[in-house]
């Protein structure tokens, strides 16, 4: 929603008709200026489309992936392959909490839930930081146990072929997750490329695996096995910071400077405030107050407000609305407006 100062407004949000909208807010007042606000929603909803779209043809991929090394885990006894059939199947089945992210997300906002369902998002992407941490430990766990108890790998160029069949499965997936998320504004989606990518690097290491055990020496495949645990927590730690970024409402610096860069410019603006973003699932929010002339009347003010908002539709990317509060520049010897709030402010 977009406020705008200086007394009273009005207010209406996505999906409501315009009487519904226009309630009085309280304080300062705030009001709402829709920028083709239709033509957000379907945006909204093409992003979600794309990323299903996204989730289920890799999993698809990763699934035919995981049952063929599957198949040569069983012949080979390879703890290396394991560990990539493993992680490659824990990968798939993260699909399926990111899709109904991606479905809740597009369910209208209500009552209770009055900013939506997007933040279903971010908690897909902590059971994909579980998933990781959790194929990571199993991983770690089975090249341990074969280093203490080193066992013979047959079927060596089978477990090679495997190898090379998980890095392309999961290197088309990593691209195709990624390029999504970045392109929707999908946190979740984007760690669980990364996620995929570094599977697709461990598959290669199991190609020297199954090399050195081609040339007698029992402790190459385990060894491998502890490199791809390695290479699972440092996607772990990845993943899990783009998580915390998102669950604690952090985004680009960028993207504040282009904002107040863009309030900065709009005519009758003499000042900008605080600027405040964050993610709701792949669309961004915003707020901030302009400082306008005390002279202007309540009309005048609100325009120069739509205007402000305006610019910032303009231009953050994938900025799906924002509250825009009205200051006026302080006149000498008048009272401060903000005195009654004052006793509410955090310490």
């Amino acid at each position: 929603m977009t406020g705008h100062g200086q007394g009273s407004g009005h207010r209406h949000g996505q999906g409501h008709d315009h009487a519904e909208g226009r309630r009085r807010g309280r304080g300062h007042g705030h009001g709402h200026h829709h920028h083709h606000s239709h033509d957000r929603i379907d945006s909204a909803l093409e992003g979600s489309a794309a990323g299903l779209r996204t989730l289920w043809v890799s999993f698809a991929v990763l699934a035919a992936t995981t049952v063929a090394q599957a198949v040569v885990v069983a012949l080979s006894g390879s703890v290396a392959l394991l560990g990539d059939t493993v992680h490659n199947a824990t990968d798939a089945l993260t699909a399926l909490p990111l899709a109904v992210a991606f479905l809740l997300g597009r369910r209208a906002a209500t009552r209770r839930y009055t900013y939506g369902f997007g933040r279903a998002e971010d908690l897909a992407g902590v059971f994909v930081v579980l998933v990781i941490a959790a194929s990571a430990v199993f991983a770690g766990y089975e090249a341990v146990r074969r280093m203490l108890d080193p066992q013979e790998v047959s079927h060596l160029p089978a477990v090679a072929a495997a190898g090379l069949i998980g890095f392309a499965g999961n290197e088309w997936v990593a691209r195709a997750r990624i390029r999504t998320g970045r392109r929707i504004g999908s946190a979740a989606l984007v760690a669980d490329g990364l996620h995929a990518r570094t599977d697709g690097f461990t598959s290669l290491a199991v190609l020297l695996g199954a090399g050195g055990s081609a040339l007698g020496w029992r402790y190459a495949d385990p060894l491998i096995g502890l490199l791809i645990t390695a290479a699972i927590t440092l996607v772990l730690r990845g993943a899990a910071r783009e998580v915390w970024h998102r669950l604690m409402d952090a985004v680009d610096p960028a993207l504040v400077d282009e904002a107040e860069h863009a309030l900065a410019h709009v005519e009758g603006v003499r000042a900008v405030g605080a600027v405040r973003m964050r993610w709701i699932g792949h669309s961004l929010r915003a707020e901030t107050s302009v400082v306008v002339d005390p002279g202007l009347t309540v009309v005048q003010a609100h325009a120069v407000a739509v205007a402000a908002e305006h610019a910032l539709l303009h231009t953050v990317h994938r900025l799906a609305g924002a509250t825009v509060h009205v200051d006026h520049a302080p006149q000498p010897s008048a009272p401060d407006p903000h005195e009654p709030l004052a006793h509410h402010a955090v310490q």
